[in-house]
């Protein structure tokens, strides 16, 4: 194996994938700078108030809010088991920390403060800096072109880099579903980016679009305030409308048919409601307006590509990369890996196929999504295999595979969501994996913190 060599890395942006990536570039011996448009770590993480504009977010001249927390977001996950791998998100003893095991978003982000703070990140960091472009030059190195944030267009900065990964996240461009008629419906719509608190929907009837975990917690708090909320989804398949448990102002319908001039909008099963606002919760696109490749890599129908394993764009590979594409995962622990393999990969330890062997499985996984009828804004989705992929990325790292528990506890918290949806977050039985998976941490790291929570579940 040849010497590792060290490189000249950009990461762009610093939530929970760029600080993955700058630790695990460092680590490896790589010279890091990190850009981030915001004056702290933490990205979508970091919640405000504010909300944009144009409450769907489809106008391109729209300033750009690239948080999308409600305020009582609390994660979807046990903390356990989103933790990153080297760094375990246990409860803090001072007073304003959140020690609930599904915590809210403000823990998260001070979990993020303190990993960045544990392995020297802020350092790398440069604040309130905007990238602007970022392109190959045709000496092969990466320029990246970027200004301080409120500076004058020609204060930018261009810089040279050996590579550039990009760690931008993909929740600040909202997704719009298509309704027929909608152009001439009379109420409003909001997209969930926009949604903070239910109080302006006060006695409002409302038409959510959308299944996924944002949706069932929206629905349920507006429904505190709301006259009426009708989720309308393609998963649900009854066509008749059905009355959620627990709730008797919540339905659920098929996808919307049609929205009308006069206010109302009609579903498949004849079902015609008269609606005040329609909010789509129906995710976000993917969004690189810095890049430039030559159109090399493209945002196609939501899939980016071509990305061999989601990660490296063959003919610009290993100088190009990104961390955090893939959803419907345990994010952390998968930044965690993507980023030990890139940056093993760009010190020479690693070794990536050929561009030609790259591409052939590029096509192969592309052959298989179209042969079992997955659509391409589903490319990205690892329902049913991420730890398959994660342990895949390990083994070429030449590092542990995904622990037992965590996979157990991935699969317990997803039944037990469906089983209660509403306590699901505060009502568990998988009390074995949470001592198992802390006996594990004991054997992973010396911290403070650990040692106070094993103390605390007399381990």
């Amino acid at each position: 194996m040849s010497t590792a060599v060290a490189r000249d890395v950009a990461v762009i942006g610093a939530g929970a994938a760029g600080l993955a990536a700058a630790r695990q570039l460092r680590r490896e011996g790589h010279s890091v700078v990190v850009f981030e448009r915001e004056s702290l770590v933490g990205g979508t993480w970091i919640y405000t108030n504010n909300t944009e504009p144009d409450p769907l977010g489809i106008d391109p001249t729209r300033p750009v809010v690239h948080s999308s927390l409600y305020a009582s977001l609390r994660t979807n996950l046990p903390r356990e088991a989103m933790s990153f791998k080297e760094y375990p998100f246990v409860a803090k003893r001072t007073g304003h920390r959140d020690p609930r095991r599904f915590p809210g978003h403000k823990e998260v982000l001070e979990y993020l403060k303190d990993y960045a703070s544990e392995f020297g990140i802020g350092e790398l960091v440069r604040f309130e800096t905007e990238v602007n472009r970022v392109w190959q030059r045709e000496n092969g190195k990466w320029e990246v072109r970027s200004r301080k944030r409120g500076g004058e267009e020609e204060e930018h900065m261009d810089e040279a880099f050996d590579a550039v990964v990009v760690c931008n996240g993909h929740y600040s461009e909202p997704r719009i579903a298509h309704i027929p008629g909608v152009d001439r419906w009379p109420g409003k719509q909001i997209h969930s980016h926009n949604y903070r608190v239910p109080e302006p929907f006060r006695n409002q009837v409302v038409v959510l679009i959308g299944s996924a975990a944002s949706a069932v917690d929206i629905s349920r708090e507006i429904a505190s305030v709301a006259n009426q909320v009708h989720i309308a989804s393609r998963s649900t398949s009854n066509q008749e409308a059905v009355m959620v448990p627990g709730y008797d102002n919540i339905r659920l319908h098929p996808m919307i048919e049609r929205a009308h001039e006069d206010g109302t909008i009609s579903f498949p099963n004849g079902f015609k409601i008269a609606a005040d606002i329609i909010l789509h919760c129906t995710g976000y696109k993917y969004h690189f307006p810095f890049l430039h490749t030559k159109g090399i890599v493209t945002v196609d129908d939501n899939r980016v590509g071509p990305l061999y394993k989601h990660v490296f764009p063959p003919s610009l590979s290993p100088w190009l990369s990104f961390v955090g594409l893939p959803f419907k995962t345990a994010p952390f622990p998968q930044f965690e890996l993507q980023s030990k393999w890139i940056a093993g990969i760009l010190s020479g330890r690693i070794l990536l196929p050929s561009a030609e062997e790259m591409t052939k499985d590029i096509e192969a996984f592309y052959s298989s999504l179209q042969t079992s009828g997955i659509p391409k804004p589903y490319t990205h989705n690892l329902t049913g295999y991420q730890f398959e992929y994660n342990d895949w990325i390990a083994a070429q790292c030449g590092c542990r595979k995904t622990e037992e528990w965590r996979k157990k506890m991935y699969s317990a918290t997803s039944l037990n969501r469906q089983v209660r949806p509403e306590t699901y977050r505060d009502e568990w039985e998988d009390e074995d994996l949470v001592l198992e998976a802390y006996q594990d941490f004991k054997k992973q790291i010396s911290c403070k913190d650990v040692s106070l929570q094993l103390h605390d579940l007399n381990i």
